[in-house]
């Protein structure tokens, strides 16, 4: 069972697992992609009956450029066919995007920009795509502004480095999913998983549904989350 009184803020997840669903299956990889659309959107509206108040979800790395240019021209083209705005609207649901804009096709930088302001007044929880990025992007470009800014080495502490983070405008994940069986980060929120909890599941991303969802969860609120503290500790300040 789930308490309602303990649901994560901030749920990350990495999607991982569309392309192996779909050569299981004997289809094109472009089919395990549009699957994951579906479990995009289910997993959306879980996550807004629990009260999860930010959902981010690694859609599209800056390494996945790499691959062959008709998949990511499919996957460019799902982007821009996946963005229903019924779905934020129906669910109250506020649209952000995190990554480097300036590599994407000018038509699905100007759906996105469409979608996040058509949505910007929802108010039960935002769904974030990492879209065009990684960790280590998201850092460098951190520490390109400092300094164009001008900002003194001395003065630079943690905060500064958090407020020029693309993901400034919401709290670090407090829970990390990641599908697919692989035990890893992939470039992804590296900064701000420092100490989220971990879930990893076997279960193909088009194959992930609304009671594993539940059971990620059910999974988080057994752990003690101590931030450095020990045990003894973390009881006492409760």
């Amino acid at each position: 069972m789930i308490d309602k009184e303990r649901i994560p803020a901030h749920v990350a997840i990495i999607m991982d697992g569309n392309g192996r669903w779909a050569k299981a299956r004997g289809l094109s990889r472009s089919m395990g992609h549009q699957q994951g659309v579906e479990t995009v959107k289910r997993i959306t509206e879980e996550a807004t009956r629990l009260g999860v108040k930010y959902l981010t979800l690694y859609t599209f790395s800056t390494e996945n450029w790499k691959r062959p240019t008709d998949e990511v021209a499919a996957l460019m083209a799902l982007i821009l066919d996946s963005l229903e705005e019924e779905i934020f609207m129906k669910n109250n649901v506020r649209f952000r995007v995190i990554g480097d804009r300036v590599r994407l096709p000018e038509v699905v930088r100007e759906r996105l920009a469409q979608c996040e302001a058509h949505t910007a007044s929802n108010s039960s929880m935002t769904m974030v795509v990492a879209l065009s990025y990684s960790s280590r992007w998201e850092v460098t470009d951190a520490v390109r502004r400092i300094v164009a800014e001008g900002i003194a080495p001395e003065a630079i502490t943690e905060e500064t480095i958090q407020q020029h983070l693309a993901t400034s405008f919401m709290p670090d994940p407090d829970l990390l999913i990641r599908t697919g069986g692989e035990l890893r980060l992939s470039n992804y929120l590296l900064w701000q998983c420092a100490y989220s909890e971990l879930y990893f599941c076997d279960t193909y991303w088009p194959d992930f549904d609304e009671e594993q969802f539940r059971n990620a969860i059910a999974e988080y609120q057994t752990r003690q989350r101590r931030y450095g503290l020990t045990g003894e500790q973390v009881e006492n300040k409760l």
